[in-house]
């Protein structure tokens, strides 16, 4: 089964191609931005992101950390040696004692029961900088439903437990960061943020 991760990023529609690659595009600015050597994707899926920076020219370490053996199965196929990828918890980076320039997760957050359980990991696995980003509520949802897709959940995406107005998600991402830039990617929110303290 396709996931909805892998729909959205090999998508048709030229609306959505021209959104998701606006994302991308920002994405890549706040990298270059913040000019991290190492960067973790958590959550990193198929791959799709860790692609789009290798693609702009970002001259990073990479390295790729999802749950799923068939998304990180896709992304070393996508990827190949470009990055490295592995199935595993963020926990587990923690208790090897890794660290990182810049922890990225985009478009995780909303899938997790208890986010904020997040945000001391993020600190421990970020040096520098985390990129965070989220669906930008109730627009996600609105447009979602425009289209025709989870009629029956007002937009909703099953796997979306957590939603975010662009203050609501400030706000969380400030209990643990100092958010330093938020571009407009909408219907998303993305901030680049660095550790308090």
């Amino acid at each position: 089964m396709t996931s909805g991760n892998k729909q959205k990023h090999e998508s048709k529609n030229p609306i959505q191609r021209a959104l998701i690659a606006r994302f991308k595009r920002e994405a890549a600015a706040l990298v270059r931005q913040a000019a991290p050597r190492t960067i973790l994707d958590l959550g990193c899926g198929e791959g799709f992101m860790i692609e789009a920076l290798l693609q702009a020219g970002i001259d990073a370490e990479f390295t790729g950390v999802d749950l799923s053996g068939p998304a990180i199965a896709d992304a070393r196929a996508r990827i190949g040696e470009r990055a490295r990828l592995d199935v595993m918890d963020a926990r587990q980076l923690i208790d090897d004692g890794r660290s990182f320039d810049m922890v990225m997760m985009l478009e995780v957050l909303e899938h997790i029961p208890g986010p904020a359980q997040m945000l001391p990991i993020l600190r421990r696995l970020a040096r520098r900088h985390v990129l965070l980003s989220v669906p930008r509520e109730p627009f996600f949802c609105a447009l979602n439903f425009m289209r025709g897709k989870n009629l029956t959940r007002l937009g909703n995406d099953p796997e979306h437990v957590n939603h975010w107005g662009r203050a609501g998600f400030h706000r969380f991402v400030a209990r643990d960061f100092e958010v330093l830039a938020a571009p407009g990617v909408f219907p998303w929110t993305m901030v680049l943020a660095r550790p308090r303290g």
